[in-house]
């Protein structure tokens, strides 16, 4: 089967650490070609399908040459046996636009990973909304004085811009309310963009967990992603420790409720962030960890995702 990757441009993989990475690679064990291409490659003109020059690439021996191109070539992508959109955030008017080039191709015959449109549903911080039963305190806003009312109430809060990744642009303001003027300024830019704010959750210190969820079931381990140096943010791309954990009851109860219900509405892969008892953010654009994971419990995050894969096209 030949399978396409919407990704970031391969030279900028880091693959000991890449996700898609790990999916290609199981892919090809499997004897699949893959094939990838970028966002700003999609296309479409009436009378046609939606289509991509694409390269069919072979992974080689890790390094700096970690594949080869085997051939380019201009295709239709209902051409092609799946389509796995792993475009990094963020969740701009580009990554929207890609969604419904992709949702086109859907009806022209592609299949589809996640589902388009339902991750312009449930856009990464937003998507929490939906499942706040189990958040900490939230608010989604554009006013500099609900956030200031917010921490008035809350004390020590969290404030992140709502298409950030990776860490990007979070702050922690505490009872004093040092520079909460200047983030919400920075934020909101007076009044333009809306920002996400929480409750501050102690828990932090143990680690943000990232728990996979895979065709509705959650992979057994999770990463704790921990805070080092004294930073509030646990992700890795800001520094953060990384340490494979097995999921706790809470953990098992989030994913179990949730990951049914998403696997539903088409989202083969999405990624909870956990800390302490409370769900915060609900990824779906290009959840990672899986090599994390793999390489510190023996457990193969790529073989589940290709299982789950075939499975969706069988």
């Amino acid at each position: 089967m030949d399978i396409l990757f919407v990704a970031d441009p391969l030279a900028s993989f880091k693959i000991y650490k890449d996700s898609t990475f790990v999916m290609m690679r199981e892919a090809q064990r499997r004897g699949h070609a893959i094939w990838a291409c970028q966002t700003q490659d999609l296309s479409w003109q009436s009378g046609g399908k939606v289509q991509a020059p694409m390269q069919h690439i072979v992974l080689q021996e890790s390094g700096d040459n970690w594949y080869r191109v085997q051939d380019s070539t201009l295709r239709p992508l209902h051409s092609l046996g799946a389509v796995v959109m792993r475009k990094d955030p963020p969740f701009d008017s580009e990554f929207f636009y890609a969604t419904h080039l992709l949702e086109r191709a859907e009806r022209e015959g592609a299949r589809v990973f996640n589902k388009p449109a339902a991750l312009r549903d449930h856009p990464e911080k937003l998507a929490l909304m939906e499942f706040a039963h189990y958040a900490s305190p939230t608010l989604v806003t554009r006013s500099a004085q609900d956030v200031r009312d917010f921490h008035a109430q809350h004390q020590d809060i969290i404030l992140k811009p709502l298409d950030g990744m990776g860490g990007m642009g979070i702050f922690r303001v505490r009872a004093d309310g040092l520079n909460l003027g200047g983030i919400i300024e920075t934020l909101n830019r007076d009044g333009a963009q809306s920002l996400m704010v929480q409750k501050f959750i102690p828990a932090i210190a143990q680690g943000d967990k990232r728990v996979l969820v895979i065709g509705g079931k959650a992979v057994p381990f999770a990463l704790a992603r921990i805070p080092q140096g004294g930073e509030v943010r646990g992700n890795l791309a800001a520094g953060g420790k990384g340490v494979a954990q097995p999921l706790s009851e809470r953990d098992q109860a989030i994913a179990a409720d949730l990951g049914p219900q998403l696997a539903q509405r088409g989202l083969l892969l999405v990624g909870l962030d956990v800390i302490g008892e409370c769900l915060t953010e609900v990824n779906v654009t290009s959840p990672t960890c899986f090599r994390e994971i793999m390489d510190q419990t023996g457990f193969d995050v790529g073989a589940m995702f290709l299982d789950a894969l075939e499975q969706a096209l069988a």
